[in-house]
């Protein structure tokens, strides 16, 4: 595709395995308004004709701002009481990629993942160096204190009072995994990037990490495909879910939209896990599948409008607009 020829498009997800008894409506608001801002202030790097990672990086930093997601200030606590931070990005024009695990002082991680890519020779930093490096790299680090929520907090004393009663836990977030926020975009020069920032697992132990930080896994781009995964990550870890629907769509020539269903609503639920994803191709076309009761999600493309949903019956109604009336986006190419 020509430079002219190519619209950008940007989609985002913020976690899924929402339960729809389990979100009131002052949330549910806060929540499409957050999806909204994350995806105007990302297209607006793209339609500036900037790369699809500032697209990506844009629209992250607000998701990881906003304390109703479990990624930056929303972060789950680990069974310890701490908040450890993971974060993805990746370039599909170069397959260049950079990522962090376990940092607990980091106020936007998918920054530092982007440094640890650009500004470092390696792929992957963890805990105390990461956050050495991005003291060097100029990255903002905060107070612990700075990510932790009540809602969040009560969560996890809910599960450990579990823990010690010795019962399943009840919370479907916490029993399942969910929860990560990320972001596909396709800019004007036709290249994609695939981004993904996450706080982990509610009650998670021994330094554990999921597949949000781990390229292929819940996070890959490359010419032709990006994906960024949210779900039970230790089933997107072993079926390398990103690069699966990625390797489908570039070298067996499987439509993007049944890619990654065989992915997300087959391979995964066949071993037990669950969850959802994102993901874009080099035309322009959309494919976010989820085997949930729903996943937070938006996408925006050339009418500029932020289309945003949450639960599985919804088709994705542009901001303000009156869901029964509006047909769902289709991107152009």
């Amino acid at each position: 595709m020509s430079h002219a020829s190519t619209t950008p498009v940007l989609v985002i997800h913020g976690g899924s395995g929402v339960i729809k008894r389990n979100l009131d409506h002052a949330r549910e608001n806060q929540v499409r308004a957050a999806l909204a801002r994350a995806l105007q202030s990302g297209y607006a790097q793209l339609k500036a004709g900037k790369p699809a990672l500032d697209g990506i990086t844009a629209a992250l930093t607000v998701l990881e701002d906003d304390p109703n997601f479990n990624a930056g200030r929303g972060a789950v606590f680990t069974h310890d009481g701490r908040n450890e931070l993971d974060a993805a990005i990746m370039d599909g024009s170069t397959l260049r990629a950079g990522a962090v695990a376990g940092v607990e002082r980091v106020k936007n991680p998918i920054l530092l993942a982007r440094a640890v890519m650009e500004k470092s020779q390696h792929v992957m930093l963890i805990g105390q160096g990461a956050e050495a490096f991005a003291k060097e790299a100029g990255i903002s680090l905060v107070d612990p204190s700075y990510f932790r929520t009540e809602q969040r907090w009560q969560q996890l004393q809910k599960a450990l009072k579990e823990d010690r009663e010795g019962k399943p836990h009840s919370d479907i977030e916490t029993a399942k995994h969910f929860g990560t926020v990320g972001a596909v975009a396709l800019d004007a020069r036709g290249h994609l990037a695939a981004g993904t920032s996450t706080g982990g697992m509610t009650d998670k132990r021994w330094g554990r990490v999921g597949d949000s930080p781990i390229i292929g896994a819940g996070t890959y781009a490359n010419a032709d495909c990006a994906v960024s995964g949210t779900g039970w990550g230790e089933f997107y870890l072993r079926t390398v879910a990103a690069h699966a629907i990625c390797m489908r769509v570039s070298l067996m020539h499987v439509p993007l939209e049944r890619a990654a269903a065989e992915v997300i609503n087959q391979e995964i639920p066949s071993m037990g896990g669950n969850g959802g994803a994102i993901a874009l191709d080099a035309r322009g076309n959309i494919a976010m599948p989820f085997n949930t009761d729903g996943m937070y999600r938006g996408w925006i493309g050339g009418d500029g409008v932020a289309h945003v949903a949450i639960y599985d019956d919804e088709r994705g109604a542009p901001t303000g607009a009156d869901e029964s009336d509006t047909a769902p986006f289709q991107p152009s190419p």
